[in-house]
């Protein structure tokens, strides 16, 4: 964790409390699992029965009461003698204590409910797809936050998951099954050349492959190299950002996002692309802490919407890290 903590050090300047971000990057991470709404009606049947009839129970559309949803997960993980608490900014989402194996147990393989690292939740919820639009998940295996949009979008409209790793895409496609989801399309292209004859979107999702550094909490070190990491990442995701802007309706809506720290692979990505069509907007969820983008780093002044870019250090709500930004498309692009 030494060497770990030496490589970290280049961020101390806008890091707010140095050792509390040390101290937390020591931990594990909790575990969160979040309902899935489109099982709704299973929920109620396990949590007024205690058995598994899929059948039973009232008739529940995607959209309705997912906090009783939620509370009867809660429910059956006690049963199980696994206690948990909401996470007070996600609705739906649980903290889930003394479990070792989440992803073993029957209500995961009912789909009643997915494993996912709290503050990577962030980016879909950003992104508030709606139900009935066309919707594009550019870097989308294994599929949770492909998840949470199919979930929002209440199983309808046009949701295209796409990944160009065939080892993450079935991954992926188990994932869609088991939480059944409906309007998702997977396709396998690479990103950076994904085809514009497809048309565009009305928002699209781009969590890019990055350095990793927020994961720290997972393994207790930084598992990409610090310089040749960001450096040979960065251009990868500004490939992938000039693209997905092209795929962008105007007026749309496009979610940046990683799990690094670095601001070669945030901000300075986005400065590098984005032009006078774009404008980074304010991020501010109930509930969850984080600290503004940079807006000059190594020498450079960025664009000042930069500043909007929501940094989520581990510390801060006790998560990994987390950096993310939603770009509104001007009306008037092309």
């Amino acid at each position: 964790m030494t060497d770990t903590v030496e490589r970290l050090s280049r961020y101390r300047e806008l890091v707010d409390d140095w050792p509390a971000f040390i101290e937390s990057c020591r931990r594990p991470l909790p575990t969160v699992v979040w309902a899935n709404p489109l099982r709704q009606r299973a929920l109620l049947s396990l949590g007024s029965s205690g058995a598994s009839d899929l059948s039973a129970g009232p008739d529940l559309s995607a959209g309705s009461d997912l906090l009783t949803a939620t509370s009867i997960l809660a429910e059956r993980l006690g049963a199980l003698s696994y206690s948990s608490r909401p996470v007070d900014w996600y609705p739906g989402a649980l903290r889930v204590f003394g479990i070792d194996k989440p992803g073993k147990t029957l209500e995961f393989y009912q789909g009643l409910y997915h494993v996912q690292e709290e503050i990577s939740l962030v980016p879909a919820l950003l992104l508030d797809a709606q139900p009935g639009e066309r919707v594009l998940d550019l870097c989308a295996a294994p599929g949770g936050k492909t998840a949470q949009i199919a979930c929002h979008m209440e199983n309808t409209g046009t949701l295209v998951a796409n990944d160009i790793r065939p080892n993450r895409l079935r991954a992926l496609r188990s994932n869609c099954e088991r939480l059944g989801l409906l309007n998702v399309a997977v396709t396998s292209n690479d990103g950076t050349r994904f085809p514009l004859e497809v048309g565009q979107f009305d928002r699209v999702l781009l969590d890019v492959p990055c350095s990793c550094e927020g994961n720290v909490r997972q393994s207790g070190r930084i598992p990409f190299e610090q310089a040749g990491g960001v450096r040979g990442r960065a251009g990868l995701q500004a490939t992938l950002l000039g693209r997905a802007w092209k795929l962008l309706s105007p007026g749309g809506v496009l979610v940046y996002s990683t799990c690094t720290f670095a601001p070669e692979e945030n901000e300075l990505v986005l400065d590098y692309v984005l032009g006078e069509d774009a404008t980074i907007e304010p991020v501010e969820i109930e509930g969850l802490r984080a600290s503004a983008g940079v807006t000059e780093w190594s020498g450079n002044s960025l664009r000042p919407d930069c500043r909007n870019v929501a940094r989520f250090w581990p510390h801060l709500n006790d998560t990994g890290g987390f950096a993310a930004a939603r770009i509104r498309k001007t009306e008037e692009a092309r």
